[in-house]
Order: structure tokens, then C-alpha cells, then sequence
């Protein structure tokens, strides 16, 4: 009957994680086998995920493992006939055994070659070796094939030497001759240095292995919570949002409600009014016509005669003047546009809900060099700019800034709206905005609208201050690194954006703009190295 290990290769009775025979096997549940105690550690290391080592599926609970005993029992036959095998010592075709030079019909296994005899010897064609003086002083090794490449072409003598310096095998001669001055050791002693270097490095190389793993895992972790926030980010805002337009549409209908209640109230006071007036109107008139029913005659005695036989009740009528049916003003249109101011400012600085129409309206800039103050570099393309310690010789023109470390774009802009985006990445300190083209560009110079300047900037890598008249601190949720500028000449408008969370940062309204502007830059003092980087103009592009 076929034994096991001829029936089967023997990969397949080896794990896949600690690459020997299976001990105690289970399998998974997606039809791969591991020893217990291997796929075990292995989900220990790698949780929170739980997944098969070989074919990567994913497992939403951990499974639970019980030791296949077919498989086990199996791995026991085949280690078994392979225990047996490897004690018949036969000559097999392609065994990999250095087999005894001297041996007849069934070689035996070397225990040693010899590099004098250039002969390997089983343990009885041994024993000359051990017993006989001549032969104890030749060189014996782990037994090897090919022994012919162990001996020096140059001096046929064992090369049993290894020189640090030129990194070659050597023979006795061969160190005598022309290494006398390099440092040269026993191929064992090098062996020995090389194999703990070896096993350094391994130990260096799983080290780094296990740290990057670890990295991923971190990542991994960090980016299953930014999902989870993201989540329930995204989950607060819808609740809140609908709490929000069911409360609005509650006070809308309540508000209706007020204003219809004061309408009638009103409408009762005036009809009130009207139906006095229209009493008071019914006497008068009624005493009216009795006045007309008096003769009125040129004989003074008739007349008289007339006047005095009429009973004529006086109307009961008050003083009017003061009277009159007050107009509600229902300021609720001031405090409407407060709420919409603040509601709108406030999502603005969430996420602005016209953002992508902004972006719309980009324009391309180039920094103009004529403008730039020495210290200042511009790239070939006109799209970066950055400070320098050393100044730039630059002819003197009069519109070039020459103390502060400023710089115009080419464009100017005298009517309409534009949009441009700049990467500020990896910086502690610049200025953003616009200017007027009359600004002054000699000296120092104080950012505000009154000076021409719609601006703000960053100090310290965290303080945002918009430079109004006084300055405003401006507070965000985390440090952009690219801002969106945005003008609207006729509105008199500019504001400021995060291009990333697409949320207002700032905005100068009611600016009154007379001439034409242009956008205003400022990369700052390098600072050392931690502002270092440039401003950068870079490309909208609007499929966000």
C-alpha cells in the first residue's frame, strides 16, 4: 500500500504561517488549515480585523476552531514515513547527501571531507583520519560536493582562509604572499561573524517589518475612526439641520399666527372707529336737514318765527384730532434679517453652500517680479513665491514694495467678480488678499481697508487674524492649507475660504471699491526653516 508521503507532496502538510508540519490543524472557514496555535496568535496580532492569512477573507466574528483530526492524523503518517525514510541509508537519485568517496554498492552518508584527499568519508572510511598521525593533520570539514572548488588555483591548498579587507578566500600561502598586512580569520570565525550578522539583520529586518505592520495597523485604526466621525459628523448635522427647519417652520406658523391675531386686532379697532364716526356722521346730518327745513326768507319776522318753532337736538360728537389708528411697524423684519445673517454666517463657516458657484468664477494669475520686494523669489512659471535671506539686485521702480516682503499679481480687476486659490501648506506665517493699485508701496506698511489693503493673515501657525480696523481674531476648526479668495467688485465684496472643507473664514463687506484691484501676497520671513515654504497660486478645478 502507498505510504502517505508518496500519495501526497509534503507543502501540503506544512502550515502556511510557521512553515512546518501542522500540529494540532484546524481550518477556517474558508477551507484554508493552520495550526491552532498559529492562526490563533496571528488573529491576536491583527485584530480588529479578522481575516484568513492566505486568501485574505474577512470574518465578522472570530471563528471558533476545533482540531481537524483527519488532518492531524494524516500529518502524523507522512512525518512517520519520512523518519523512516531518512533511516534506510540508501543511494537515492537526488536525496541531496554527500555520500562516502570510498563505499561500495550502498554508499553510506560522509560525516567529513577531507580538502587533502579531496575524498568524503562515511563514519568507518572515517576512522584512518582519527587514529593515524599523518592523517589527523589533514583539513577536515562539513562533508560538501564539488570539493575541487575548496583548493587554491594558484597553490592547490585548501582555502580555509577568508582576508576582511579584499573579501576573498584565501589559503596559507595566499595570506603570505599577498596579505600579509590585511586582517585575515578562519572561514569559521568569519562564518560565525557573518552568520550573527545575518541573524542581526533578520532580526533588524522583522523588527522594521513589524514596526511598518504596526504603522498600518495604526492607519488602519486611525482611519476606521475618521470613518466613524465622519459618521457621526455627518449624522449630527442631518439631525441637527432638521431639528433646525421643523423649529423655523414652528416659529414661522407661530409668527403667522401673531401677526394674523395683531391684524385682526387692529382690524377691530378701526372698524370700532369707523362705526363711531359713522354714528357721530348720522347726527350731524340728521341735524343738517332739520337746518334745512328752516324757511329762509328776506322778512327777518317769518324767518325768526321759523328758526324758533324747531326742536334741535345737539349730536353727541367728540374732538377727533387726536384720534388715530396707530400703524405696526412689525419690526420682525430687522430681527428676520439678524437671524438670516446669523444662520447664513454660521453654515458659512461650516460649510459654505455656495462655494462651488464661487469656484466658478476663477480667474489665472501670475505674480508680477516688477512688483516683488528683493527678497522675494518668484518661479519661471509666476506661480510660486518664496523669502529669501539674500536680496535679489532689481531695478528701482516705483511700484515695487521696498521693506515689506510683498508682491502683486499681473491681473487687475476694475469691475466684476474673480476667484483664485493658494496653497499655503506647510507654513507658519503669510498675508492674502487684495489692494488697490494707489496703495502706498514705500516703508512700512499697516494692512487695513483704510490703507487699501482687504486682507488676512497667519502668525504662529495657529493665530488668524483678519486685518480690519480694529483687527479681528478669526477662529477655525483646523489649520487650511489652501485658501480660497473671492471678490465681488460691485457687491463689495471679498471673502476668504478653506478650499478643503469649503468653509468661509472671513469676509470684508460693504468695501467701496473705486479703482481697479489686485490680488496681494505675502509668503513672510522664513523664520529659520519653519516657514520655509512657498506660496503657491494654483489651478481651480471645480468638479469638487
Amino acid at each position: 500500500m502507498a505510504s502517505p508521503a508518496s500519495l501526497i507532496a509534503e507543502e501540503n502538510f506544512h502550515c502556511s504561517i510557521c512553515l512546518s508540519v501542522f500540529s494540532k490543524p484546524v481550518s477556517t472557514p474558508c477551507g484554508h488549515n493552520f495550526c491552532i496555535d498559529c492562526i490563533t496568535g496571528y488573529w491576536d496580532t491583527s485584530k480588529p480585523l479578522i481575516t484568513c492569512p492566505l486568501c485574505k477573507e474577512e470574518f465578522n466574528i472570530r471563528p471558533k476552531l476545533r482540531v481537524n483530526h483527519f488532518i492531524a492524523e494524516m500529518a502524523a503518517k507522512f512525518v512517520k514515513s519520512v523518519q523512516e525514510k531518512s533511516a534506510n541509508i540508501t543511494e537515492e537519485s537526488g536525496n541531496g547527501n554527500v555520500l562516502c568517496t570510498l563505499c561500495t554498492g550502498a554508499r553510506r552518508p560522509a560525516l567529513q571531507s577531507c580538502l587533502v584527499c579531496m575524498m568524503s568519508y562515511c563514519q568507518i572510511h572515517l576512522e584512518p583520519h582519527q587514529k593515524l598521525l599523518a592523517l589527523k593533520k589533514h583539513k577536515l570539514i562539513h562533508p560538501v560536493e564539488n570539493l575541487e572548488s575548496r583548493i587554491c588555483k594558484d597553490h592547490g591548498e585548501p582555502l580555509d582562509l577568508f582576508c576582511s579587507v579584499d573579501q576573498m578566500f584565501l589559503c596559507d600561502s595566499c595570506k603570505d604572499r599577498d596579505h600579509k598586512q590585511h586582517k585575515t580569520v578562519t572561514l569559521e570565525e568569519e562564518a560565525l561573524m557573518r552568520k550573527d550578522q545575518l541573524e542581526s539583520e533578520k532580526k533588524d529586518a522583522n523588527k522594521m517589518v513589524d514596526e511598518r505592520q504596526q504603522k498600518i495597523w495604526e492607519i488602519e485604526r486611525s482611519l476606521e475612526a475618521n470613518k466613524n466621525n465622519a459618521a457621526k459628523a455627518l449624522s449630527c448635522s442631518e439631525h441637527v439641520m432638521t431639528a433646525m427647519v421643523e423649529y423655523i417652520k414652528r416659529g414661522q406658523a407661530e409668527l403667522a399666527d401673531v401677526i394674523e391675531t395683531k391684524q385682526r386686532k387692529k382690524q377691530a379697532e378701526a372698524d370700532g372707529l369707523i362705526n363711531e364716526l359713522k354714528g357721530e356722521i348720522m347726527q350731524i346730518t340728521q341735524k343738517s336737514q332739520q337746518l334745512d327745513n328752516i324757511s329762509v326768507t328776506d322778512d327777518p319776522f317769518r324767518f325768526l318765527e321759523s328758526y324758533l318753532s324747531l326742536t334741535i337736538i345737539p349730536p353727541q360728537v367728540k374732538d377727533w384730532s387726536d384720534v388715530t389708528l396707530s400703524c405696526d411697524p412689525f419690526k420682525m423684519q430687522e430681527v428676520m434679517a439678524s437671524l438670516e445673517a446669523t444662520v447664513t454666517r454660521e453654515i458659512r463657516m461650516l460649510c459654505d453652500p455656495n462655494f462651488k458657484e464661487i469656484r466658478r468664477h476663477a480667474v489665472e494669475l501670475t505674480l508680477d517680479p516688477d512688483t516683488a520686494n528683493s527678497h522675494l523669489y518668484i518661479s519661471e512659471d509666476g506661480k510660486q513665491v518664496t523669502w529669501g535671506t539674500q536680496r535679489r539686485r532689481v531695478l528701482k521702480n516705483p511700484e515695487r514694495f521696498d521693506c515689506v516682503h510683498n508682491v502683486l499679481a499681473r491681473e487687475g480687476f476694475a469691475s466684476g467678480r474673480f476667484y483664485y486659490e493658494v496653497q499655503v501648506k506647510d507654513k507658519t506665517q503669510w498675508d492674502l488678499g487684495v489692494a488697490k493699485q494707489s496703495i502706498n508701496r514705500r516703508g512700512d506698511i499697516r494692512l487695513s481697508p483704510k490703507n487699501g489693503y482687504w486682507t488676512i493673515w497667519l502668525r504662529k501657525g495657529n493665530e488668524f487674524t483678519a486685518n480690519t480696523d480694529p483687527p479681528v481674531n478669526l477662529h477655525v476648526t483646523e489649520v487650511p492649507e489652501k485658501i480660497g479668495v473671492f471678490v465681488d467688485y460691485e457687491d463689495g465684496q471679498v471673502s476668504f475660504h478653506d478650499v478643503d472643507t469649503r468653509a468661509s473664514i472671513f469676509s470684508f463687506t460693504g468695501c467701496n471699491f473705486t479703482e481697479k484691484i489686485f490680488p496681494f501676497f505675502s509668503p513672510c520671513a522664513t523664520n529659520g526653516a519653519e516657514n520655509s515654504a512657498p506660496l503657491i497660486i494654483t489651478p481651480v478645478r471645480n468638479n469638487k
